[in-house]
């Protein structure tokens, strides 16, 4: 039996991103094209689907992390800060992603049934989000010209 960690990850955000659009189950806010994606960002993200490639990649974290908060996956999602330093000596420091954003798409995973909140350890993905992840991977790993690959499937 095939299952997420047995297909690359990009091919697998990007099957489930497809997936998610076709459910209709992940809906981008109205506020998005005012927001940015941290603190260290000045323009809102450029990509058209890039709520529900969020929501996949999401998806995705919590089930290989999981139960996890909201914070780490901040952490997770941020990037190097661009701020010029002098001569460049400092250390380089991490910015946040935005909380906003990873939260409003985990209240929608949840609302499709695909997260669960664990008691006072984070999120978990639910059997239905185990599912919708292996079947997902089992499509990519056959749709996949690879050979070593296709052992998995």
């Amino acid at each position: 039996m095939t299952s997420l960690y047995d297909a690359p990850a990009e091919d697998v955000i990007e099957a489930l991103t497809e997936t998610l659009q076709a459910q209709a189950a992940i809906e981008e806010p109205e506020w998005l094209q005012f927001t940015t994606t941290g603190v260290d960002r000045e323009l809102p993200p450029e990509q058209e689907d890039f709520w529900s490639r969020r929501a996949a990649s999401l998806l995705r974290k919590v089930a290989i992390d999981g139960p996890v908060g909201v914070g780490s996956l901040k952490a997770e999602y941020g990037s190097a800060k661009q701020g010029t330093t002098r001569y460049r000596v400092r250390p380089r420091n991490k910015s946040d992603g935005s909380g906003n954003i990873v939260r409003t798409i985990l209240q929608q995973l949840e609302e499709a049934g695909y997260v669960e909140v664990a008691e006072g350890e984070g999120r978990t993905v639910t059997a239905d989000g185990h599912s919708l992840l292996d079947e997902t991977a089992a499509d990519v790993l056959e749709s996949l010209d690879d050979p070593a690959l296709q052992r998995y499937a």
